[in-house]
């Protein structure tokens, strides 16, 4: 599918110590396939060594070097700057450090790390999911994932559904999960991702499911669609399912960044769409 009318913002790099593919080559993948804009959001440094896989703090400048290069090799193509940056507890300060780092594009703002330690999303807590009831791990999720859209830091969220990852998923209606945080990207006027991550992962699913996308759409929240790129054959990857399911749920537009100010941009169309006219 030609991406012309797309962006993909949520883009990692070798940094991270789990992705392959520096900022030249993904905006070069980038040009070819059409691209409108590339983003890279990398796991936010923390102020000392906190887990193994993000950038170290005294990385931070070749990180921002590296989407200087890329700007200045291919001036054709716009490329934003972001952090993907984890909600947790005591950071402000270092967020507010952070903040005046450099000139960013956007935020996203995103829960990976529960109580006592435990990672949402990390293979090594599989045995977590097998042990602890979903329900518990859920809860506990999307009460993390609510306090992150209010704290007012982040200009978008990533993944919303990320502890279904692995295919643990508590019975019955989900909605009942997604209602608060629905309501507090309202309260907000954040958008959210989905993210097409989750087609590559156990569950098999877009980050977020159809349920929750249905019911953002009814409530009003602005969308964009995003690779969660740590490959460079990942880079816009999933599109195209992800464009017939916004349409089929009903949402016309899709937002970009520039600078931290929020634009509005038609849904491009899909294949699938474009063949019936």
């Amino acid at each position: 599918m030609p991406l012309s009318g797309f962006t993909d913002y949520h883009v990692h790099t070798p940094l991270c110590r789990h992705a392959q593919g520096w900022p030249l080559e993904m905006a070069q993948k980038a040009l070819a396939l059409g691209l409108d804009e590339l983003g890279f959001a990398d796991h936010n440094p923390m102020p000392s060594l906190f887990d193994d896989w993000r950038m170290l703090r005294e990385e931070l400048p070749q990180y921002l070097a590296s989407i200087e290069d890329v700007r200045a090799r291919l001036p054709q193509l716009p490329i934003r700057l972001g952090l993907e940056m984890d909600y947790l507890d005591g950071c402000q300060s270092w967020w507010e450090e952070l903040r005046s780092a450099a000139s960013w594009d956007f935020w996203i703002g995103s829960v990976h790390y529960l109580g006592d330690g435990f990672e949402v999303d990390n293979p090594k807590y599989l045995s977590r999911y097998r042990d602890q009831d979903p329900e518990e791990i859920w809860t506990a999720y999307w009460a993390r994932y609510e306090e992150c859209i209010r704290s007012g830091w982040f200009d978008f969220m990533a993944h919303p559904d990320l502890p279904k990852k692995f295919g643990f998923v508590p019975k019955g209606d989900l909605r009942r999960f997604y209602e608060g945080s629905i309501q507090a990207l309202v309260d907000t006027g954040l958008a959210y991702e989905v993210n097409t991550a989750g087609l590559r992962k156990d569950c098999r699913e877009l980050y977020p499911a159809r349920g929750f996308v249905a019911l953002a759409k009814e409530a009003g929240v602005p969308v964009l669609i995003n690779s969660d790129a740590h490959a460079v054959e990942e880079l816009g990857a999933g599109f195209e399912a992800t464009v017939e399911m916004l349409r089929e749920v009903g949402y016309t537009e899709l937002v970009r960044f520039e600078a931290g100010r929020r634009i509005s941009v038609p849904l491009p169309a899909s294949r699938r769409a474009e063949g019936a006219e």
